[in-house]
This record gives C-alpha cells, structure tokens and sequence, in this order.
C-alpha cells in the first residue's frame, strides 16, 4: 500500500505530487506495521474495526485487501464522506455512528480480529477506560493497533516555532498540553502509552516513532527533487525504530496483543 502511493505521488510530479509524496511518507511506517501484523493474524478476511476511523483514510485500503472493515465514528458527516469514498474504490465499509464507549454495545465480546485506534486517546474523556473497551471486543491472540500524538516532539515543535515557555510548559505538564488554547487535549509520551497498555491486559510487541523527520523538514528540501519522496519514506522507515529518534517522532505507533 505504501510503495504505490508513493510511487503515485513521486510520479505525479509538481507541488501537489511532492505533497502527496510528504503524506505518503507520513503514513509508511504505520501501514509496513499494519502489513506485517495483518499477515500474521491469518491469512483469510479479518474483522477489522477502526474506532474513530472517520472518513475511511485506513477503513477503505483495508478493504480493498479483502478484510470486513467496520468504521465506528461519532460523526455523521465523516460517515457520509466514508460512504463516499468506499463507493468510489468499489468496496464494502460499514459505518457505525458511535464512540469507543458504544463497542460493547455494538459487537459481542472477542469477536474482533484487529481495532485500530488511531488519534483517538488524545480526544477520549479516558484513555485508559477507552482501551478496556477495545480490548473487550479483541478476540484472544488479536491486536489493537494504537496511534497517538507523541507530547516530546510537541515540545520539540513548540521550541522550533519560537514558543519557548510553551515547549518547557507541555514538558511539565502530564497531559503534554502547552496551555488553554492548546487544541489537542492529550498527548502522550512512550512510558505513558505503556502503562496504558500495560493496564490494559495488552502485550506490547512493538513501539515506532512516525514522522521523525517529515513534520520537521525545510520546505526547500523538496524543489527541483523528483525523488525526495521516496527518500524521504526511506529515511521514516529507518527512523522508526531508533531508539534515539522515536522520541522525537510527532507520533507514536504501538501494536499490542490480546493474550
């Protein structure tokens, strides 16, 4: 899924195909994640839940694999807009208006293959009592895919934007906000994602750093190079399991199991 799309964008050529070449990049270290785990769950269709999975960005390519994809998502437009493009892509997605807090209500205990709960934790009133609901309706020996906003390189990019006293405060504040009008409600930093999972019952088998670098780099690194993209996913590819550049990635990825 990673290597066309960015071969897509990387050919496109111009502004909007080095764009598309940046997102690619973006999203290569979650979906070579999600690739290897869905091989290892088993080879027939898997019942897939994206809980708040909005308008279908990872639903839909999903599908297009053969799984049974459910979008669980508060909003009616993104629902609506889901509809849309799984129509567009000639697949099957349902669309379920609800919240994690609504799953146990809506599928049978275990019954679940893979959720995937991506930007996510940092909107839910708890986080912890979130993840029980997922791993409620995992079946044993499946996995949870859990994507959330890393408040290290939050700081990092308060601190690169000149907003110094933001960056020391997101450090020492233990939602990792920066202050009242801080958009995002929650960030997290890696010891933070484990006890979560920890808590959970969960069995963490991997921790990546996403956009190590793609958040970060000079607008000018792009002109004139057709081939910045893919170098770029390369570069992402390689930094995500540093141990040393994870914690600066803008996001950090966790697949766990269900014992």
């Amino acid at each position: 899924m990673t290597d066309r799309s960015t071969a897509t964008a990387t050919a496109a050529g111009g502004t909007a195909g080095l764009v598309r070449a940046a997102n690619a990049a973006r999203t290569a270290v979650v979906w070579d994640a999600l690739e290897g785990l869905l091989a290892r769950l088993g080879g027939g269709p898997l019942e897939i839940v994206d809980a708040g999975g909005g308008t279908g960005g990872a639903a839909v390519p999903l599908a297009e694999l053969g799984h049974r994809v459910t979008v669980v998502e508060p909003s009616p437009d993104s629902l609506a807009a889901l509809e849309r493009r799984a129509a567009e892509r000639g697949v099957t997605v349902r669309g379920v208006q609800g919240e994690t807090r609504d799953l146990s209500a809506l599928f049978a205990p275990g019954s679940t293959d893979l959720v995937l709960v991506h930007n996510v934790l940092e909107y839910v009133e708890d986080p912890a009592a979130a993840l029980h609901d997922v791993v409620g309706i995992t079946r044993p020996g499946g996995a949870v895919s859990l994507l959330v906003t890393n408040a290290v390189a939050g700081a990092l990019h308060r601190a690169l934007a000149g907003h110094i006293e933001d960056a020391h405060r997101l450090l020492e504040d233990p939602d990792g906000r920066w202050g009242e009008n801080d958009p995002m409600p929650r960030r997290f930093t890696r010891r933070q994602l484990l006890e979560l999972i920890g808590g959970a019952g969960l069995t963490q088998e991997s921790i990546r750093g996403v956009r190590a670098f793609a958040d970060v780099l000079p607008g000018h690194a792009w002109e004139g190079d057709a081939q910045a993209g893919q170098r770029l996913v390369e570069l992402e590819r390689a930094a995500a399991q540093h141990p040393e550049l994870i914690g600066i990635a803008t996001q950090l990825h966790a697949v766990a199991h269900r014992a």
